[in-house]
């Protein structure tokens, strides 16, 4: 049950930090190397990034929010024993690296939609 309560906060976890990647910091880099008709045609196919967009502050908080409750997780089950038996303890030692990866990569997409949200461009 625990591993099944981790799974999914990390997978929420991930797809916050993507929609923090997806609100801001695409249009932002789009725009930036002159794509702007790109974000018009992304805009138009996918209107629902206007309204993430409009709420970009409550995704950002819900993002972190997530993020940190990702972090305190891992740390509490990073010296947590795995079984005794080779191959689940070979599988619990997988997953824990899968879990650093991915927390690691969320940190990365949320910091990197930070920047483009709120201080790499005036609003």
């Amino acid at each position: 049950m625990t591993r099944l309560k981790n799974a999914i906060v990390q997978t929420v976890t991930l797809f916050g930090s993507l929609g923090t990647l997806i609100c801001c910091a695409l249009p932002a880099m789009l725009v930036s190397i002159g794509a702007g008709a790109a974000v018009a045609s992304l805009v138009t196919a996918v209107p629902q990034l206007i309204w993430i967009s409009e709420h970009k502050v409550a995704v950002f908080i819900f993002a972190g929010v997530m993020l940190l409750l990702s972090g305190i997780t891992a740390q509490v089950n990073r010296r947590a024993p795995c079984p005794v038996d080779p191959a689940q303890a070979k599988s619990c030692r997988r997953v824990r690296r899968w879990s650093a990866a991915i927390f690691g990569a969320s940190a990365i997409l949320y910091a990197i939609g930070f920047y483009f949200a709120f201080l790499g461009a005036p609003s």
